[in-house]
């Protein structure tokens, strides 16, 4: 059974489940001893004065329960799950030191912006160094010489009967810039077009801009996630909703059968990836029984900004980073809610001599906060909008 990549799956959520439920309350207890505590300025919400004390630095929770199941279930020479696991100990190292910084050096600043982001270019560099040179990152598109059914040992196994697979066996794997564009049917955008003006041949410059775009998803992503960890639950309860998305993109992506039904890219060996999301999942559910209202712990960045990096390296891993925008709406709210304010605010000051705002309070869920919504609507609220937006994303496969 442990050949079937739905099988381990199943297993990772279960077992990551387990281990963030069982170590969650031990962890907890350590951490409060330790009298590691969120410290809570009073911007005049409801119920904020309360959280005050409340251990952080929860997101320990979440990286040991994803990467325990990871490191047993999964294919350890598999170059993707390398990547992953890296993306999540280097996040989890740079949230935490922002953390510590936090609560023991009392500086509620923490870790230098600029630190924060070189920190968040050299993952970056790395993901896109590999996308574009590891003889394993490859992708196959259908052969245009016309379908030929051929066996393949990619076969799709259901009820003991063996399906053959179609035409990506005719077709070379290839180092490829190309993405998917969503309801678009039979086209995908390459980054090496937006660099065929300047007549480079040898691809330098493409995988140059690739790398770069590479960059700005992943810091603009993870960042999304650390400003929507602000309630009780809601960013462990929109991270969880995200990766159901991400896993079935990444299932029918790496499935040779599913690639051809749904006329998208065939991306070898991507499978295994399928169950790194399963053990995300698994761990966001099982840290949100400990998060949601009233929170017992918080995961801090050392969380939040290892969610948001797993999920936008994943995305670029199967080639649906332009699907970023829908999966993670939410992300993307709250980082243009912030935005908005701070650019009015400078504009008006400059301008009038007093700076004006357009929300009550950034970000987008403070606003909804000041106008008096319970915060636990409010993770409700947002949650149920995150599935509608997962939802449409999965939907955009056969929408096109």
């Amino acid at each position: 059974m442990f050949q079937y990549i739905s099988f381990r799956a199943a297993f990772a959520i279960v077992l990551s489940l387990f281990i963030s439920l069982i170590i969650g309350k031990s962890v907890i207890k350590k951490l409060q001893k330790a009298q590691i505590g969120e410290t809570v300025r009073d911007l005049g919400l409801e119920g904020q004065l309360q959280k005050k004390g409340t251990p952080t630095m929860g997101g320990i929770i979440i990286i040991a329960s994803i990467l325990v199941p990871v490191l047993l279930l999964t294919k350890l020479d598999n170059i993707y799950i390398i990547l992953m696991i890296f993306t999540t100990v280097w996040l989890g190292c740079l949230g935490f030191a922002d953390d510590y910084i936090k609560v023991f050096k009392k500086n509620k600043e923490g870790l230098a912006g600029k630190k924060k982001l070189i920190g968040q270019i050299v993952l970056g560099l790395i993901v896109g160094l590999v996308m574009c040179f590891h003889p394993d990152a490859v992708i196959k598109e259908k052969s245009t010489a016309g379908k030929q059914y051929v066996e393949t040992q990619e076969v799709f196994k259901f009820d003991n009967a063996t399906r053959t697979t179609t035409a990506f066996t005719n077709s070379p794997a290839e180092h490829s810039t190309k993405t998917t564009i969503p309801f678009v049917k039979n086209n995908e955008f390459d980054y090496a077009w937006l660099t065929n003006w300047t007549g480079d041949k040898s691809g330098i410059l493409s995988s140059i801009v690739y790398i770069l775009i590479i960059i700005f998803i992943i810091a603009g992503v993870s960042n999304g996630a650390n400003l929507t960890d602000g309630l009780d639950g809601l960013a462990t309860g929109t991270a969880a909703v995200i990766a159901v998305g991400i896993a079935i993109l990444a299932y029918v992506s790496g499935n040779s059968i599913f690639a051809d039904y749904l006329n998208i890219m065939y991306i070898p060996n991507i499978g295994e990836l399928v169950v790194f999301i399963a053990a995300l999942i698994g761990a966001c559910i099982g840290f949100y029984w400990w998060n949601c209202f009233p929170a017992q712990v918080f995961m801090g960045d050392t969380g939040s900004l290892t969610l948001g990096g797993i999920i936008a390296v994943s995305c670029i891993i199967i080639r649906k980073e332009l699907l970023i925008p829908i999966l993670c709406g939410i992300y993307l709210l709250e980082s243009i809610s912030v935005i908005i304010q701070v650019s009015y605010f400078k504009y008006t000051k400059k301008k009038y001599g007093e700076g004006r705002r357009i929300f009550l309070m950034t970000p987008i869920h403070h606003h909804y906060q000041k106008k008096g919504l319970h915060e636990a609507k409010i993770v409700q609220r947002f949650i149920v909008i995150g599935i509608m937006l997962a939802v449409i994303s999965v939907v955009t496969l056969k929408v096109r």
